[in-house]
């Protein structure tokens, strides 16, 4: 066994790099944090986790019982549908028919980022993403916590600001639990991504905004 004044058990100066930058960009979100949110996840929990903007609330998009949970919470309508957020365009793929050329093109110079495009649903998606639309709003997010978040969980997660309807949206990890208390399975720590208001959300046909950012 090495011991600790041994100079080579001691980490090397890139791999001490790798991990202060690691840190940096995931804020207080260590790989554990990670690990049990993707974990409480998989079992149809709730989990509060920072955004670009906001924090947000999340579960498995494909877990009927969870988003109707979710949706309970915040006290949304289901009709009016719900954002998926994804690390990689991939994981976006089983709910989005395959945009046209112009469309990926606009895609491309906007993501991994802070825009939320309204894409057309694949027929199988559920109601309880797309609400009554046949579109369906989707990002692959820049911010370091939420796309490390959807890796760990392998797949996309559904990501809706963590308010009540119609009250403006928690900015702090203090806020989600004065506001949710226990009613969210798992608040992660981090940071939000300092924009100053949710992400903007556009057309993904006419690329018109539908909603400022």
């Amino acid at each position: 066994m090495c011991k600790a004044r041994t100079p080579s058990c001691r980490p090397s100066s890139r791999a001490r790099k790798a991990t202060d930058e690691k840190f940096t960009r995931l804020g207080d979100m260590t790989d554990w944090h990670i690990k049990r949110a993707a974990a409480i996840l998989h079992q149809g929990g709730i989990v509060a986790y920072p955004t670009e903007g906001v924090w947000g609330l999340g579960c498995d998009p494909n877990n009927g019982e969870a988003v109707m949970r979710l949706l309970a919470i915040k006290r949304r309508d289901w009709q009016k549908g719900l954002i998926v957020i994804a690390a990689n365009f991939e994981q976006l793929a089983p709910y989005i028919a395959t945009p046209p050329p112009k469309v990926l093109k606009r895609l491309r110079a906007t993501w991994p980022g802070p825009v939320t495009w309204l894409l057309p649903a694949r027929e199988s998606t559920a109601p309880w993403l797309r609400g009554t639309h046949r579109t369906l709003a989707v990002r692959v997010t820049a911010h370091p916590p939420a796309a490390a978040l959807c890796r760990r969980f392998g797949g996309a997660l559904v990501s809706t600001s963590a308010n009540l309807a119609g009250r403006p949206a928690a900015r702090s990890r203090l806020q989600v639990r004065r506001r949710f208390g226990n009613t969210v399975d798992y608040i992660v720590p981090g940071a939000t991504g300092g924009l100053m208001r949710p992400t903007e959300i556009r057309d993904g046909l006419s690329g018109a905004v539908m909603r400022a950012g």
